[in-house]
């Protein structure tokens, strides 16, 4: 029977060490986590070769006292925490006392290190958990920690390190999650010689996401901010149209630590439900704030998991601080054109470019006299021609009559009137006008002054809307925006009007299909449809959603069984994946003829209501085009 024997104090700090000391990241996020606990503003790091043969963590937080300093290096030795209650309020980063012990075990480490009321400084080196110098020396308050040569004493956990290329990227993803966990700390990471990270420290959140992530990813955020129960959370969320394809940009803090929490996700993936596309996932930078008393951080040994004692709070909390950012700050997806460099000279002379501009100028004062109206009876548009350098369109109006004389200036009202009553405008004036260059105004509607209209321009491809608001164009799919507000239209209830079918329609379903009928035929009568179970697999159709009269509901209820047999557990899934087909089946089709009164009634609804921003699957309902992007895309503007 083999002998049971205590293992040497070397041997055992080795394995100790495989604990705490992977790879050089791990390294360096022990280090900066105890520079951030000290109190540190400050801290810079380098590393060369990807950390294998050099890392070096520089702070300006309190240090350490002389006498405490090889201590320091004992396992389980720590100031954090003293008795076993301190364990149910942990409010820093490090506190097992075994980062300094696992490192020196298997590295070369030198500290310099000095407290704000000392004369001078600490000099300790230690290699292989042997210490090999210390005293004092002049340095600056803080703590410098230099690792050479990892694994110099353990050459086989040395082959399992990666190229210094792929060490050297682990220790940059670890700096650049501490630094977003810790925007009030300024940190600088310099990478074999080259600084590749700069944080300013100011506590400015969206600053420290486009230092760390840059500016693509920092631009599509939200800011969020809530509370419920004691629970805060705040931080940043990404616009619906701009969710990634992986959760790489996922970030989770929990009172200033980084942490993996299915609970955080899911709450947050939920708020993006109905408005994410299919296979996307949202990116963001969630600060969670909860009572140390209510989280166990303690349950792995990086510290990254956590269990919290009510899950249900947290996931409610970050819910509705996400929800409500959606709801209010996110906006339209915008066309960005790339603009042609304009250059005026690359066809002509500076001196034909001269007087080109000269005729211009000539022919507009010319015309300064000038002004004439035409009516387009259908549509109801007023053209106003231009009237010289400076135009003006207002809500009143003059003609020139067949006598040539002017009238007194009439509102809009009087004039249309004017147009009906009198034939002072006849073909032969009208073709004269048409002839003319003139310019398509909208007349602004007195009572609502800070409410653009909206203009219908048409239609592309009988697919898209076409319209205008204000200095802007907005690209509508017509089915996506009408998928959307019929949706919207179930989810409210009590507001789905049902059409009472002549005969009952039978559909005869697979057992899945009918198992997933028969068990939600409540929430099948919640949308409209009344369905009977007539046994053998067998359901009848009493009743119907209005909208949906003239459809295949045989069919249609088998594809409502298929969603329901796909969705989760969870009531309101199913319930959001039974709207979403309803809402898709009913909705206008891309490619069908849509009268200009109903694009205009669509646009309208579209337009007007922050509601309206992506179909129940996530695919944006309108993209917006700037006027000011047009102008430079054909020059009138740089």
């Amino acid at each position: 029977m083999p002998k049971i024997n205590l293992l040497p104090k070397n041997v055992a700090e080795l394995i100790a060490a495989g604990e705490v000391v992977e790879r050089p990241a791990s390294v360096i996020k022990e280090l900066v986590e105890n520079s951030i606990d000290a109190g540190a503003t400050v801290i810079t790091v380098e590393i060369q070769r990807g950390g294998i043969t050099y890392m070096r963590v520089t702070d300006n937080g309190c240090g350490i006292e002389y006498s405490d300093v090889p201590t320091a290096f004992l396992r389980h030795a720590t100031s954090k925490i003293k008795v076993g209650n301190d364990l149910d309020s942990i409010s820093t980063l490090g506190f097992r006392g075994e980062a300094l012990a696992a490192v020196s075990s298997v590295a070369k480490v030198e500290m310099l290190t000095c407290t704000a009321d000392s004369d001078f400084g600490t000099h300790y080196l230690i290699e292989g958990g042997e210490e090999q110098e210390y005293g004092e020396i002049g340095c600056p308050e803080g703590t410098t920690i230099i690792i050479r040569d990892i694994f110099y004493n353990t050459p086989a956990r040395m082959k399992f390190l990666k190229k210094d290329i792929s060490e050297a990227n682990a220790c940059a993803a670890v700096i650049d999650r501490i630094a977003l966990s810790h925007p009030e700390v300024s940190f600088k990471f310099i990478r074999d010689g080259k600084q590749t990270l700069s944080t300013t420290g100011d506590g400015n959140v969206k600053g420290t996401v486009y230092s760390v992530l840059g500016r693509e990813f920092s631009n599509s955020l939200i800011e969020v901010n809530g509370e419920v129960r004691g629970i805060a959370v705040s931080g940043l969320t990404c616009k619906p149209v701009t969710c990634k394809p992986t959760r790489n940009s996922q970030f989770t803090f929990l009172n200033g630590r980084l942490v993996r929490s299915g609970t955080v996700v899911a709450a947050v993936e939920q708020a993006y439900k109905n408005s994410a596309m299919i296979g996307k996932f949202p990116g963001f930078v969630l600060y969670v704030s909860v009572p140390f008393d209510m989280v166990d951080v303690n349950v792995h040994p990086a510290k990254t998991e956590v269990r919290f004692s009510d899950e249900k709070i947290i996931f409610d909390a970050v819910y509705s601080a996400v929800k409500n950012a959606l709801n209010s700050g996110d906006t339209r997806p915008e066309i960005k054109l790339k603009a042609p460099a304009f250059n005026p000279f690359e066809h002509i002379t500076v001196n034909e470019y001269k007087q080109q501009k000269i005729d211009t100028e000539k022919t507009v004062a010319e015309k300064v006299y000038k002004e004439e109206l035409g009516l387009h009876n259908h549509n109801k548009t007023v053209n106003v021609l231009r009237d010289g350098t400076k135009p003006s369109f207002t809500s009143k109006f003059s003609f020139v009559g067949d006598d040539g004389k002017k009238t007194e200036p009439m509102t809009q009202k009087e004039f249309e009137e004017k147009i009906i009553t009198t034939n002072t405008i006849t073909e032969e004036n009208i073709k004269k006008i048409d002839n003319k260059p003139q310019v398509s105004v909208n007349i602004t509607r007195e009572e609502e002054p800070d409410k653009p209209d909206v203009i219908l321009i048409g239609e592309a491809f009988s697919t898209y809307i076409v319209a205008q608001m204000g200095d802007s164009i907005f690209m509508i799919d017509k089915h996506a925006a009408h998928e959307r507000i019929i949706f919207n239209r179930l989810k409210k209830e009590h507001e789905t009007q049902v059409q009472q079918l002549l005969s009952p329609a039978t559909a005869m379903l697979s057992g899945d299909e009918y198992d997933a009928v028969i068990n939600n035929i409540e929430l099948l009568l919640n949308a409209g449809f009344e369905v009977e179970d007539l046994g053998n697999s067998a359901v009848a159709v009493r009743t119907v959603p209005s909208f949906l009269v003239g459809e295949n509901i045989p069919s249609l209820i088998s594809e409502i069984a298929l969603s329901l047999i796909k969705s989760g557990t969870v009531s309101t899934e199913r319930e959001d994946d039974l709207f979403h087909t309803v809402a898709c089946k009913a909705a206008i089709k891309a490619g069908m003829t849509t009268s200009r009164l109903e694009m205009q009634n669509l646009a309208e609804t579209v337009l007007n209501s922050k509601e309206i921003m992506y179909c129940p699957h996530g695919r944006p309902v309108a993209y917006e085009i700037k006027k000011r992007e047009l102008e430079k895309q054909f020059g009138r503007i740089q």
